[in-house]
């Protein structure tokens, strides 16, 4: 009784890191706003719930409004006594049918999911290449219903592997010091009615995934040639005019880290 009073078996704060999949269909993305409902502020709430302690979670990628993902990462600091395996099960009890934990374990204290030695991310944004709109596909896709021409988009996408200056793929809100970005790995096919581009890379500055898409697209249907990527690249200009993609089309697949 009295080692209890005095707090000798009192739990030391445990670091957990989430694996998180969501429909952003419904929220304006993964980071707190004052007057929208994010994923961010959903998950805070669920765990503050579970354990009792006020919880806010950090996250790997702040993904925007209506962006979906399959492998977002984040971690918070517990004092719960949930075993750090079992946090997934109990999270996802509390957790709305659109987001749900994958996967949950315990990490060093220090370990955060923005700031380590390598970080690699991996997006996929889908096209609907078909006349008619497809009610059941319509909230994770972006649909064109013009012909495509694939081969132009692959070559066009071909010009972005590497280590570029992407500011001009960047929204002209962003704020970054830097936006020398390299690309370790890129695919562009078709399959059925869809069209797929899987990019992986090293970070992506505010809506490059998409304006790299739309840009594909206007190759695609002959408002580009292939080599305007590289001119984009290469003039590193930001534009208000250039087509940003819908956030429906995009999902966050994966975050690997060096150590995985």
């Amino acid at each position: 009784m009295c080692l209890l009073r005095y707090g000798f078996f009192r739990r030391s704060k445990v670091r957990i890191k989430l694996t998180i999949a969501y429909d952003g269909t419904n929220y304006a993305g993964w980071q707190i706003q004052k007057n929208a409902l994010t994923i961010e502020e959903v998950l805070n709430k669920a765990l503050t719930k579970l354990t009792g302690e006020q919880v806010a979670v950090i996250g790997a990628s702040r993904t925007d409004s209506g962006v979906h993902a399959a492998g977002q990462i984040a971690v918070f600091d517990t004092d719960s006594s949930i075993p750090a395996e079992r946090f997934s099960y109990a999270i996802n009890q509390k957790l709305p049918a659109d987001i749900v934990v994958l996967h949950s374990e315990a990490v060093p204290d220090d370990w955060h999911p923005r700031y380590q030695d390598k970080i690699l991310k991996t997006y996929r944004y889908r096209i609907l290449n078909t006349k008619e709109k497809d009610p059941l596909r319509r909230l994770y896709t972006a649909h064109v219903s013009f012909p495509l021409a694939i081969d132009n988009m692959q070559e066009a996408s071909s010009y972005l592997l590497g280590t570029h200056d992407f500011t001009g793929f960047s929204n002209i809100k962003s704020e970054v010091l830097s936006g020398v970005r390299t690309i370790t790995a890129l695919e562009l096919e078709k399959v059925g009615e869809e069209i797929a581009l899987t990019i992986t890379g090293d970070g992506f500055l505010y809506n490059m995934v998409r304006m790299i898409a739309g840009v594909l697209i206007r190759v695609g249907r002959g408002f580009y040639g292939p080599e305007k990527v590289k001119e984009i690249l290469e003039n590193r200009e930001r534009t208000k005019d250039r087509l940003t993609a819908p956030a429906c089309g995009l999902t966050l697949l994966e975050i690997r880290y060096d150590e995985e």
